[in-house]
């Protein structure tokens, strides 16, 4: 991009940048979206449509929409992201699972809104600038995991009625010390997601089994966990995929 050539942004021409976003992704990327829409359309009319229910709804869309946008190394994850937390918030506290709550809070703090902000870090340019762990790196983010972990199941589960709090401690502490990575455009974030997916997988299914909330929120991290999968291997943020993309390497 030449220095003299305005850089496109969501601040300055919203509608010409917000196309920019959704284009150009792979082909893998559009099937998973769609499909989740698909899938989680059918949920919410075959079900009774109750405000729970259309946020869910809302929120599952918007957030199948946000990974993929991450997947495809593209800034819109930071508005979508920030819109679907806001619906995951109140799912939830519908369904008792409080640390879900504090987790969507945090990815606003520690991933969306820094994404929002930072048009010198993400940007159109941010593929060509993804990096790899360090040693260093990987003992830092799993002693920050068991940290994290410890102490939240311990406080959620003292002082709230959440009926799963090491499962809920556990899945908080991967998705959040993910969420940083994320920001931070190290490609071992996915890593990270894929476990999050995992726990996420198990708590709502647990929750549903338990009456706590619908099926859509274990539809919504089973399409998560699809998409990490393609992560792996079209995404420009492994060598895999910046191949077929004509990309350099991440050294």
């Amino acid at each position: 991009m030449s220095s003299t050539t305005k850089e496109v942004t969501m601040f300055n021409q919203p509608w010409t940048w917000f196309k920019q976003q959704i284009t150009g992704w792979h082909t893998a990327n559009y099937c998973l979206f769609w499909f989740a829409v698909g899938s989680q359309l059918m949920i919410y009319v075959t079900q009774p449509i109750t405000l729970l229910s259309t946020i869910t709804f809302i929120g599952t869309i918007l957030g199948t929409l946000c990974i993929v946008s991450i997947n495809a190394a593209k800034s819109v994850n930071g508005i979508l992201g920030l819109i679907s937390a806001a619906c995951k918030i109140y799912v939830g506290y519908s369904a008792h699972n409080y640390l879900v709550m504090l987790e969507e809070l945090a990815y606003i703090i520690t991933l969306d809104l820094p994404v929002i902000f930072s048009v010198k870090s993400w940007n159109e340019d941010t593929v060509h600038h993804l990096k790899k762990f360090t040693k260093k790196n990987w003992v830092i983010s799993l002693c920050s995991v068991l940290v994290v972990w410890g102490i939240s199941t311990y406080l959620i589960g003292t002082f709230t009625n959440d009926p799963r709090p090491v499962i809920d401690g556990l899945s908080f502490a991967v998705s959040v010390t993910g969420g940083i990575i994320c920001f931070l455009r190290y490609n071992n974030q996915y890593f990270w997601w894929t476990f999050s997916s995992i726990f996420q997988i198990i708590l709502w299914a647990l929750t549903y089994a338990q009456g706590d909330a619908t099926i859509a929120m274990l539809v919504s991290s089973s399409v998560y966990l699809v998409n990490d999968i393609i992560a792996f291997t079209v995404s420009p943020w492994f060598n895999m995929g910046r191949k077929k993309m004509g990309l350099e390497k991440i050294e």
